[in-house]
């Protein structure tokens, strides 16, 4: 797990098929990464089993797209969750609260939460959990525009978000309207919990590209966001506002991983402005965007910058290409993605197996990660070597 001593906190999340894709995975590992112990679960399987996810946004027409997500694989098993072994519950949103709003079994554990006090953040179209429960009589609350009239039917308080990034705490009951807030979500959650964040103000550069990982660039980035830290992204060629589509690599049974359309991700910056000295860090997720942005002048440049100055590099999966095009991996010790294993070796690092996959690792100000199941260890020890601290 994270390299930094985990917490006596543990939360479940409650999971189903069709949640949201980012809305399932962000909080888990995000969590997971400030030593949050979180149990994943959904009704009917078991620890090991997978819950299909579907990647919802808003794409010009008049409610959402839905396309096929990741394969989320679940932690824990649903029929062991006992609420008064944990101190919170996350509910994410999509289209699985539709169903999961009629179980009776997961209807008990949401009131067994919410009575009891412990902090209860739902996301999206999970509050439709929540109104199910007859959790929400009184209480102020948002969520997807859509259901809001299911909400005010139960008694909620609804407010509407101004925008998809709004969030509404009343009591022990956190509400967001999309996970576009995540990144303050997962903050007053962590705050309900009793976490405290420290030594978190600073700038965070992402290096970003068409095709890159979906996860590995907006787990991160939400992560970051969410302790505090400002973070932006940036692509050659693009400006703030401009997006960058993503892939979803994901193992499926074959030699190799799948590849699936997956979220557009926004920038927040123009590339050519970018002036990498004012940051203290450099993030680069992987996908396939870094074989091409290994071939960008400027964004050797970059990478160089950060290097040659020893500040933190975190570099995921396929990432280190661009590390390798820009020669400063040498003498270095660094895992990646193990089909990456050529340029690493022939760039004079020495190779670090990634067994298990998740497994990441820390040399000097570098650290690299094989793929997004690490992203736990790898923000955390990004988190290390920034000095910022999650403290219960």
């Amino acid at each position: 797990m994270a390299t930094s001593a985990m917490s006596e906190k543990r939360v479940v999340l409650l999971c189903g098929d069709y949640a949201e894709d980012y809305e399932v995975m962000v909080p888990f590992q995000a969590l997971l990464a400030y030593g949050i112990s979180v149990d994943a679960v959904c009704p009917g399987k078991k620890a090991g089993e997978t819950c299909r996810t579907a990647i919802h946004q808003l794409s010009g027409h008049q409610t959402y797209t839905e396309i096929r997500g990741h394969n989320f694989t679940l932690n824990a098993s649903f029929e062991d969750i006992d609420h008064t072994k944990y101190d919170g519950l996350v509910i994410a949103g999509g289209r699985a609260p539709e169903y999961l709003a009629m179980d009776a079994f997961v209807l008990n554990m949401v009131r067994n939460f919410v009575n009891s006090g412990k902090p209860v953040a739902s996301i999206c179209h999970g509050q439709l959990i929540l109104a199910a429960a007859g959790a929400v009589g009184g209480l102020k609350c948002t969520g997807f525009p859509a259901v809001g009239p299911t909400l005010i039917a139960a008694g909620a308080l609804w407010i509407e978000p101004d925008t998809l990034a709004a969030c509404v705490v009343d009591g022990n009951i956190i509400t967001a309207a999309t996970y576009i807030g995540h990144p303050e979500f997962i903050r007053l959650f962590v705050k309900a919990l009793g976490g405290t964040i420290s030594k978190s103000n600073k700038r965070i550069l992402f290096l970003c590209g068409d095709y890159m990982e979906d996860y590995e660039v907006t787990v991160p980035f939400q992560s970051l966001q969410a302790l505090g830290c400002h973070v932006d992204a940036v692509c050659p060629k693009k400006k703030a506002g401009d997006l960058c589509p993503t892939a979803v690599h994901d193992f499926e049974g074959d030699q190799t991983y799948s590849e699936k359309p997956g979220h557009d991700f926004t920038l927040t910056a123009n590339f050519e402005d970018i002036d990498a000295s004012s940051y203290d860090a450099l993030v680069i997720p992987g996908g396939r965007a870094p074989e091409y942005l290994a071939l960008d002048g400027k964004v050797i440049d970059i990478a160089k910058h950060f290097m040659e100055s020893e500040k933190p590099v975190a570099s995921i999966c396929h990432g280190q290409q661009i590390l390798a095009a820009a020669g400063v991996l040498k003498g270095k010790k660094c895992t990646a993605y193990p089909a990456v294993k050529l340029n690493v070796v022939l760039a004079g690092a020495t190779w670090l197996e990634p067994e298990p996959i998740d497994r990441c690792f820390t040399h000097g100000n570098l650290v690299t990660g094989a793929a997004w199941p690490g992203h736990p260890e790898f923000i955390s020890q990004l988190m290390d070597l920034l000095g910022i601290k999650v403290s219960f």
